[in-house]
């Protein structure tokens, strides 16, 4: 089948993997875009673009807030160990390493006080900011870990 009879989109709609769909469309000019593929060609993203971020940011507003103590060290964290990167990648390597086996540990423990407060899939999947099924993917490895 050659591209000019294949099916066209007739516009943009944001979507998230959560299932979120945006409202709004935004039409497809074809006559401009000619015969390249979508992904190639020159077409506004902007409103698509706005639309999801403002799901994100409804998303984020929704999610359990992180304590300005560990948001600030996590961010002070992840600029110190990029700058060990360039000047001592094994040293950034090894840290890499010792944070996942903290992560895990604090992980299994938080996973087991969801669990233990009996608290929804939906509860958790809005309170981590994602879908159902990858909370119930992050308690499951958590408490398996």
């Amino acid at each position: 089948m050659n591209r000019a009879s294949r099916p066209r989109a007739k516009a943009l709609l944001a979507s998230c993997a959560c299932g979120w769909r945006g409202a709004a469309e935004y039409p497809l000019d074809w006559d401009a875009i000619g015969d390249e593929p979508l992904y190639e060609a020159d077409v506004d993203l902007t409103g698509p673009l706005a639309d999801w971020n403002g799901h994100l940011s409804l998303v984020r507003d929704k999610a359990a807030p992180l304590p300005e103590p560990v948001a600030a060290l996590l961010v002070e964290i992840a600029e110190q160990l990029t700058a060990t990167t360039a000047d001592a990648p094994l040293a950034a390597l090894r840290a890499a390493g010792v944070l996942e086996r903290i992560a895990a540990r604090i992980a299994r423990e938080a996973a087991c006080a969801v669990s233990d407060a009996g608290l929804s899939a939906e509860t958790v999947a809005t309170g981590l900011g994602t879908t159902r099924s990858k909370a119930l993917m992050l308690l499951l490895t958590a408490q398996d870990g």
